[in-house]
């Protein structure tokens, strides 16, 4: 019964499948997501997370992908340098080589809404391509790799 609760309430266990978010989570890769935080409002939905959300196209489908645009925030994309409210944002979590030379105009960040992007900008289908993820899409947060077991441990 308290597995049952644990699950059902905090932590969801998920595989997830596809490179879009390589090399902070790879393909085929167990992971947990919390999915207590953002349901019971104790934590905002911040620049960062990564976040697992119901695919706006296809509600039928999951995705996972990290928040770059919150609400209110000004978004653009240049030759692959994405700049957050006119300013380069730092991603140590791009490798170059998983870089792209994409563009995208500038656009707001409307209320309840946010900006995703995959890691592997390269193979990533993200916001740049299908737009934004609405704040009731988003179920949970990433936060712990438990398989395989050379991967353990907490997600940044």
């Amino acid at each position: 019964m308290i597995a049952v609760m644990v699950i059902l309430f905090l932590y969801q266990p998920v595989k997830v499948e596809g490179t879009s978010m390589m090399p902070s989570i790879v393909d085929q890769e167990r992971i947990f997501i919390n999915k207590f935080v953002y349901r019971f409002g104790l934590a905002d939905i911040g620049r960062g997370d990564t976040v697992v959300f119901w695919f706006p196209g296809d509600t039928s489908k999951s995705y996972i992908k990290r928040v770059i645009g919150v609400p209110g925030d000004t978004v653009e994309v240049v030759d692959g340098n994405v700049l957050v409210n006119g300013r380069a944002l730092s991603e140590p979590y791009v490798p170059e080589e998983y870089r792209d030379h994409m563009s995208m105009l500038r656009r707001v960040v409307p209320r309840d809404e946010f900006f995703v992007l995959g890691d592997h900008r390269s193979s990533s289908n993200d916001s740049r391509s299908w737009g934004l993820v609405p704040r009731r899409y988003i179920y949970g947060k990433a936060v712990f790799v438990y398989w395989p077991l050379d991967r353990l441990g907490l997600l940044r």
